[in-house]
């Protein structure tokens, strides 16, 4: 008899899977737990918590804490330093994200086998992110060159995986995805600061839900 084993699916097999991921900026978190629960039951499963917010590693812990019962996979964003890196893996982040190109956070990323999402802006900062080894490349700020430079960019990077931040909303996400784009990031338009910061879960699940269903 042969035992078929099934794997774990890894952070970037969740993202391509389910080709959003949100990012959560706001003053405060007043329960990540819940925050969590929220977002999958409104269909986003990979959730970027920043040192923008004020006790990141704590928010992580309490995220982690619930990712086996939501299925989420949860990740630092904003992450600027190797120390802050370090901080987010000790504290359950699987993945970390850039908004430019840190060696030292990519470095940090290959000591303890986390993923990197850095970011990048022109084809030579790309190609600089996946020399320091970066899982996927984060174009930031998006809006600002539109969804067809995701497709320009595919011409000679054919398989490199590119997420569009900054300026996404329902509206557009679909046109990233249709140019080439392995996912996309969700910010304020799924996850509002105050709705985050007034623990309106119920505002937060249905903005999820309106999201995803937009892709």
């Amino acid at each position: 008899m042969t035992t078929t084993r099934t794997s774990t699916p890894t952070v970037m097999d969740v993202l391509a899977a389910d080709r959003v991921l949100t990012v959560v900026r706001a003053p405060r978190i007043p329960d990540a737990a819940a925050l969590c629960r929220a977002l999958a039951e409104g269909g986003i499963r990979t959730v970027e918590l920043t040192f923008t917010t004020p006790d990141l590693t704590g928010h992580l812990r309490a995220a982690a804490a619930v990712a086996a019962e939501t299925g989420c996979r949860i990740g630092a964003g904003t992450v600027l330093t190797a120390g802050d890196a370090a901080a987010a893996v000790d504290a359950g982040a699987e993945f970390l994200v850039t908004p430019g190109l840190r060696p030292e956070v990519a470095a940090v990323g290959r000591e303890r086998g986390v993923p990197v999402v850095m970011g990048a802006f022109t084809p030579t900062e790309v190609l600089t992110a996946l020399d320091l080894g970066a899982a996927a490349v984060k174009i930031f700020p998006a809006h600002a060159l539109g969804p067809r430079y995701f497709k320009d960019l595919r011409g000679p990077l054919p398989d490199v995986r590119l997420l569009p931040s900054g300026g996404v909303n329902a509206g557009n996400a679909g046109e990233f995805l249709a140019q080439g784009a392995i996912a996309v990031s969700a910010g304020t338009d799924a996850v509002p600061p105050q709705a985050v910061a007034s623990g309106d879960w119920p505002e937060i699940t249905r903005r999820a839900r309106e999201f995803t269903a937009a892709l």
